[in-house]
């Protein structure tokens, strides 16, 4: 049996070989691009910090990776790298106490859980009935039978399920999948980051029936965890490469998707004699759905992820069209993502709905509401800056579902006195909706002590619950109609 209260030490661990390993690192690391900004928070000490608020030559900077020519003019600018380098300098030094923190909470969540499902059990970690906070914030893991295959909604309430169980344990989601969907699990992916030398993206591959006989493949990315403040530090680095005949793509996820130092995007890894052999996000997933189109011609393929999974989702497609797939890419369903934040500049923008949407579309983003995280990475709008692409599938707090271009502004929380009272407002609603739904509609809508405990606390404290994946199933299950390829 794992021991829980070691789970901490071991992520402690992993964040500071990943750190020292970090500090390693050269510019040459980044010779496949033409233009690129990097922030290294692990190099940023009080001299680096001051000189990006008092000198425009960033280029100098240790704490900025970028051409050494490098000019930043704008104050305001460098003042804006300099406060998300101290935010990242402190979501590292947090990493390992919230980690704990995170690891006692959920034992303690689970335990209790168990007690009142009366079963008196110890609660291990890579069983199949441990959940991870997203999973005891929402209990739910069964697919809503009222909405059958040929229903429009079914792809998206397939991705958006998947993209929830993506949160939890190996062993949890092969029990989901094989026991509860009836459907064929596949593999396990826990994926090797290049730049960071460590695992810093999990998925998982599912088919809705036996490979050979199935008619979908799902590939499915986990979100960023609720405590794991390193991939929190991840979604606010607003850190970019442009790629040539790509555009300009986020640094962080690029790196957890599987990019290779020195070269990028190559279309096959190539192992050099005593290097390691490493399990890479994009090249090991997408041989493992080549070989299984390769050997049913009538599969199609969906790709999806939650936050940060919904990132690593878009890039998936977006890599395999940089690298001509088309035996995956003629066969993709559909990519669906949920709260996903900005993956790129206007330039990777163009080449993602010219490869995706066209002729048909098949790239689906969902937002709600109170979820801060596709407005991530903050920062300046513009073409040479982080944009959404795509339409924006947006469900307001009562779950009516609105198509945008672009997200729909919302008062911030603390920004002004109308949107202190606004979110408090939205909290009060989003508690009596919650449980409203679950008598008013079916029991699939009723909501569990945990989550309406955070409900109660999110009318003081804006922000809760983590996550917010249970608004994203509840607005696809209540969705009237929903776009499907096409």
């Amino acid at each position: 049996m794992q021991s829980w209260h070691r789970w901490p030490r071991h992520r402690l661990q992993r964040q500071l070989l990943t750190t020292a390993v970090a500090s390693s690192m050269s510019k040459v690391d980044y010779c496949f691009s033409n233009d690129y900004m990097v922030l290294r928070p692990d190099r940023a000490g009080p001299f680096e910090l001051l000189h990006l608020l008092f000198s425009p030559k960033v280029g100098r900077n240790r704490a900025v990776d970028c051409f050494t020519s490098t000019e930043i003019r704008s104050f305001l600018r460098r003042l804006a790298i300099f406060l998300n380098l101290l935010l990242q300098i402190l979501l590292l030094v947090l990493a390992g106490p919230v980690a704990a923190i995170g690891a006692a909470v959920e034992f303690a969540l689970n335990f209790i859980d168990n007690m009142l499902q009366g079963k008196m059990e110890y609660p291990n970690r890579s069983s199949a009935t441990y959940r991870s906070l997203t999973g005891l914030i929402d209990g739910r893991v069964d697919l809503d039978t009222s909405i059958a295959p040929a229903d429009s909604r079914y792809h998206a309430a397939l991705c958006v399920m998947a993209s929830k169980v993506a949160y939890e344990n190996e062993a949890f989601i092969r029990n989901v999948v094989t026991r509860r969907w009836q459907m064929e699990f596949i593999k396990f992916f826990d994926c090797w980051n290049e730049f960071e030398n460590a695992y810093t993206a999990q998925a998982f591959v599912f088919c809705d029936r036996a490979a050979a006989d199935a008619e979908l493949v799902v590939v499915a990315f986990r979100g960023t965890p609720a405590f794991d403040t390193a991939r929190w530090r991840a979604d606010l680095d607003p850190s970019s490469y442009k790629v040539p005949r790509l555009g300009r793509a986020h640094a962080a996820y690029t790196h957890a998707l599987g990019a290779q130092r020195n070269l990028g995007w190559p279309k096959w890894v190539e192992h050099v004699k005593g290097k390691p052999r490493r399990v890479y996000a994009y090249y090991a997933i997408r041989d493992a759905v080549k070989g299984i189109l390769e050997a049913n011609g009538k599969a199609r393929v969906l790709v999806t992820g939650h936050g940060s999974g919904g990132a690593l989702a878009v890039l998936f497609a977006t890599v395999l069209a940089y690298h001509r797939e088309k035996t995956v890419l003629d066969r993709l369903a559909g990519v669906y993502t949920f709260g996903q934040p900005r993956v790129g500049d206007a330039m990777l923008g163009m080449f993602a709905e010219r490869n995706l949407d066209r002729p048909k579309k098949r790239h689906f983003r969902f937002a709600y509401t109170g979820d801060p995280q596709p407005r991530l990475p903050v920062g300046e709008s513009s073409p040479a800056h982080f944009l959404h692409f795509g339409l924006c599938l947006h469900f307001d707090v009562s779950y009516n579902l609105k198509v945008f271009m672009e997200i729909p502004g919302e008062p911030s929380a603390t920004s002004s006195a109308a949107g202190f009272v606004a979110s408090r407002v939205n909290a009060a609603r989003e508690l009596a909706r919650g449980v409203h739904l679950g008598y008013s509609r079916s029991a699939y809508f009723r909501e569990g002590w945990v989550l309406l405990l955070m409900r109660v606390l999110a009318v003081a404290l804006p922000g809760l619950p983590f996550h917010r994946m249970h608004d994203y199933v509840n607005g696809v299950a209540l969705a009237a109609q929903i776009p499907k390829d096409g």
